[in-house]
């Protein structure tokens, strides 16, 4: 049984006896005081917030942080902490464009509230779902969100049955920019004119107590579902609290596509100050001579010794500085982390806890104080390339998000430390899925899905990131798989930025053997129609469950894309398939061959774009007819190619890998890695 309260002037104390029946109780926005009888302990869902309860020692821990929000806002007040709050309502820890949105996970039930740890917001819920059994209080859709370079921040919301508020505590007094983030998930677009896009979602929203927005409808004021839309607002805070209310005031429907779905959503929330911090000034007043005197002598005394200090100090930090200026030049920045901070969740980098190593460095599994498990990416002291490589995965990963591109929790820059921290993902990577001795099995569907997910990740950075992205080294061991054998694409160390108006970018190769375009290892020229050949030999050993190169195999057979063309001529392309692979759908795999084939051909302006990619992929349209042999680098494909590489920085990098020559070189411009 449940009962609501709030909003009803009540004054006194809470009762001191309740009905055994009575588990849910809404007391909010009253005036009662006093202290808390003993069925508060038993309860499951009671909220007191805006009242005028008093804590001390005796009482502060029976609804821990309660007297934040009380009617006076305690928490920070008169000694304001913040100037800012973001909220991904509903989901994870997520960074968008630099800013990190803090997760808001928590179980908020039908009468709750959570205060954060910091004390920095908080969110009260209030409301029962009618004719409905489960209560939920989030939103997750796997929708596609349009309208916005982050659609993942959209996938996941906070839902309530009546009143949802949220609060930014000890903030500094004055004016602020509120933007909140909306995209209905739950109705179908009306276009389709079936049952489902009859739903309506309607709300009013208040900022400060203030109605700023009557009758509010999402999918309304987006221009349909599934779509993004940012509303911004202006408020002051003048007490160093901000109060956010979604409202439900009984409009829209109740029922469609179930009962229970109307009420407000809402997936995320920016508060930031819109008043820049001033430097404190100081105007001199008249003194008389005997005090300027006596000041500026022990003055000019301490300015000296500073001086002194100042310079032997930087003589010993300069070259430190030198590096770690360029890093922190990076623009937006994520989370920072403290070494020792990464250093007690790695357990001082135990080698238990390694979990690889790449060029840029060791790989460590650790585990942070709020019990998020993390892969952290320690930067070896000795890479000067690889500090160029830590810049660019910072700029790249803070500027994209996808489901299929791995996050990036933030890094850690201290003098010569550079770290990066990452979700960590259980399942490794795909080569070691596909072609390792894991006992995780791939099924067909399982491939053909992580296949057609690889490709959506590349077709963001390529076509609908904000920023135009080339991965340049896409393989099997740069993708990484979660615990539902989701694809996530890692280790951007290698990416470029490009404008889509040029045919081309002139660079230095780098990559991985067995997976170059012939075009970028040969000429140094890069379109993302590059990453597009590596993903047509990615398509192929997920087919094969075999490496791109194999010297175990006869001489036919050495080189996959060689071994799939001969196949395909054939007509015998389904040879190809993985024979530990007992069941698989024939259509999807002959169109996954078939797509590998048309995505490795000689000539760039042959190769699909990822969009088109994914729709061959998915059967939405046929796939395009393969016009001749794909072309693929060998050993003895390398031999007569240096002489017409544009190459960048080759001095530094003979210097770095030496001078000695064999007939596998190329050009000392080139970086490149062995095939798996």
């Amino acid at each position: 049984m449940s009962r609501s309260l709030g909003n009803n002037n009540l004054s006194g104390t809470i009762p001191s006896q309740k009905s055994e029946n009575l588990m849910n109780i809404d007391l909010s926005y009253n005036s009662l005081s006093g202290t808390f009888p003993p069925w508060v302990y038993t309860i499951s869902q009671l909220n007191l917030v805006a009242n005028n309860f008093t804590f001390d020692s005796s009482n502060i821990s029976v609804i821990p942080r309660l007297h934040c929000l009380q009617r006076s806002f305690r928490c920070n007040r008169n000694s304001p902490h913040y100037a800012n709050f973001t909220i991904n309502c509903g989901g994870p820890d997520m960074i968008v464009d630099g800013i990190t949105y803090e997760a808001e996970t928590s179980s908020l039930g039908i009468a709750s509230f959570s205060v954060i740890h910091t004390e920095k917001w908080a969110v009260s819920n209030v409301g029962l779902f009618s004719g409905r059994r489960n209560q939920p209080s989030m939103q997750n859709t796997s929708a596609l969100v349009r309208n916005t370079n982050s659609p993942e921040l959209y996938q996941t919301s906070r839902i309530s049955a009546g009143s949802l508020r949220y609060y930014g505590l000890g903030l500094e007094n004055g004016p602020y920019t509120v933007n909140l983030l909306f995209a209905e998930t739950v109705f179908r677009d009306r276009s389709t004119q079936v049952w489902d896009s009859l739903g309506r979602r309607v709300f009013d929203i208040y900022i400060q107590g203030t109605i700023v927005l009557k009758d509010f409808d999402i999918s309304k004021e987006a221009g349909g579902v599934e779509r993004a839309i940012n509303k911004n607002f202006t408020a002051t805070v003048t007490e160093n609290h901000l109060e956010i209310h979604l409202f439900w005031a009984g409009k829209g429907t109740c029922c469609i596509p179930e009962f229970g779905d109307y009420g407000p959503s809402i997936s995320a929330i920016s508060v930031v100050s819109s008043v820049t911090p001033k430097e404190n000034s100081f105007t001199p007043k008249e003194n008389s001579t005997g005090l300027v005197v006596g000041i500026a002598v022990p003055v000019g005394v301490v300015t000296f010794t500073l001086i002194l200090l100042f310079v032997v100090f930087y003589s010993r930090r300069r070259n430190d500085d030198d590096d770690e200026n360029g890093l922190l030049g990076v623009g937006p920045r994520p989370n920072t982390f403290s070494y020792a901070e990464l250093r007690a969740a790695t357990d001082d980098f135990s080698p238990s806890n390694k979990l690889g190593e790449g060029g840029f460095g060791p790989v460590y599994k650790g585990k942070l104080s709020d019990g998020r498990v993390v892969a952290v990416k320690q930067l070896s002291v000795a890479s000067h390339q690889g500090k160029s490589q830590f810049v660019t995965e910072i700029a790249t990963i803070s500027a994209v998000q996808h489901r299929n591109l791995v996050q990036l929790y933030g890094c850690c820059i201290e003098g010569n430390r550079c770290l990066l921290v990452y979700e960590y993902l259980e399942n490794k990577s795909l080569d070691q899925a596909l072609f390792g001795k894991r006992d995780l099995h791939l099924d067909w569907p399982t491939r053909f899905n992580i296949c057609l997910a690889t490709a959506r990740g590349l077709a963001y950075l390529h076509e609908e990131s904000r920023l135009r992205i080339i991965h340049r080294d896409m393989k099997a061991s740069n993708i990484l798989l979660d615990a539902q054998l989701c694809p996530k694409i890692s280790d951007f160390g290698l990416a470029k930025l490009y404008d889509d108006k040029k045919t081309h970018i002139s660079t230095r190769v780098a990559g991985t053997i067995g997976y170059l375009a012939p075009e970028y290892a040969m000429r140094g020229h890069l379109t993302e129609k590059a990453d597009v050949f590596s993903f047509g030999v990615v398509a192929l050993e997920i087919v094969s469950g075999r490496p791109n190169s194999d010297n175990s195999q006869d001489n036919d057979k050495i080189y996959l894309l060689e071994q799939a063309w001969t196949l395909y001529e054939s007509n015998q392309c389904l040879g190809l398939v993985d024979p530990t692979l007992v069941k698989f759908n024939e259509n999807e795999a002959l169109r996954m061959i078939r797509v590998g084939l048309l995505c490795t051909q000689a000539t760039p302006m042959m190769r699909p774009p990822m969009s088109r990619v994914i729709a061959m992929l998915a059967g939405d349209i046929e796939v395009s007819p393969v016009a001749s042999k794909p072309s693929y680098l060998t050993d003895w494909d390398f031999e007569d190619i240096t002489a017409s590489i544009e190459a960048e920085n080759t001095s530094s990098t003979r210097s770095e890998h030496g001078d000695n020559k064999n007939k596998n070189d190329l050009n000392p411009g080139i970086e490149l890695m062995p095939s798996p």
